[in-house]
């Protein structure tokens, strides 16, 4: 298998973020808490947080290689065009999770290993095949992205209720539901072409397009927990936070003009991952 198609296969990126977001939690809780894990435990957080994202991808594109090989922006991915197949890709998730598994359980203990767990459970068996039913699906399979961070918390001697950590989930949580919506408005063919339903197909774009702007709006406001519990409290991360929130709305905001073209939504479609890179910058801040 070519190095290009491992990282097809597992999603690297994304599985790189996962790992990152992880490592924002685990610094918010070492500010908040006090700091009394050592940093050297973010090695075993960072490579299993980042083994099971790369396990549930490969899960993921096994489940939807059918679909996956009629869309244009998914086709070239090793297991829907038959470079790979279906079992070796399972054999190779399996290895990914169980890796990840075991790295986050020796290395950090069994809640962040639990937290990963479900998650790993929640995007393959829950969030994959809701993906093929409901045109909301992202809704409650947002709760995945939440679930890093509390593993990073966790880590770091947190408590997987605490105030700060609902905080960060909710703003993650959040985030995520805009996010996806825009990536349907700019490929919102490709998705119909797979059978794969989204708002568009119950709803007007720009209908859509309200109800991103309104998300990245409770989004934005949803970041004011983070100093009102204390996880974000030193006058940059402050400084990063609140303009970065501030930026987001306003360069999505022309979401809600009536004929934005392809060019504004893939705009704040990009200003949406700078705005999460943004979050955990200032998380990690503190």
């Amino acid at each position: 298998m070519r190095l290009r198609d491992g990282f097809a296969l597992t999603k690297f990126t994304i599985s790189a973020f996962s790992a990152l977001s992880a490592g924002a939690g685990f610094a918010a809780a070492r500010h908040a808490l006090g700091g009394g894990v050592p940093l050297a435990a973010l090695l075993p957080l960072g490579a299993g947080t980042l083994l099971l994202a790369m396990g549930a991808s490969a899960f993921n594109e096994v489940l939807e290689r059918d679909l996956d090989a009629r869309m244009r922006r998914t086709r070239d991915r090793p297991v829907a065009r038959g470079a790979l197949g279906p079992w070796a890709a399972c054999a190779i998730a399996t290895a990914l999770c169980g890796a990840g598994a075991a790295v986050l359980g020796r290395g950090l203990g069994p809640l962040p290993q639990m937290l990963g767990l479900a998650a790993l459970g929640w995007y393959v068996l829950v969030y994959t095949p809701l993906k093929r039913r409901s045109p909301y699906a992202v809704v409650p399979g947002a709760l995945i992205g939440a679930l890093p961070p509390a593993m990073g918390w966790t880590a770091a001697g947190g408590g997987p209720v605490e105030a700060p950590i609902l905080a960060i989930g909710l703003v993650f949580f959040l985030w995520q539901v805009p996010h996806f919506w825009m990536l349907a408005l700019l490929h919102g063919q490709d998705y119909a072409a797979a059978g794969l339903p989204t708002p568009l197909v119950r709803l007007e774009a720009r209908a859509v397009r309200r109800l991103a702007f309104a998300w990245a709006c409770g989004t934005a406001i949803a970041c004011l927990l983070l100093p009102a519990t204390g996880v974000v409290a030193r006058p940059l991360g402050l400084a990063i936070l609140g303009a970065g929130a501030c930026l987001w709305v306003l360069r999505t905001a022309p979401l809600l003009g009536a004929f934005p073209g392809p060019r504004t939504v893939r705009r704040a479609f990009g200003d949406s991952n700078l705005f999460i890179l943004e979050v955990m910058a200032a998380l990690a801040l503190g």
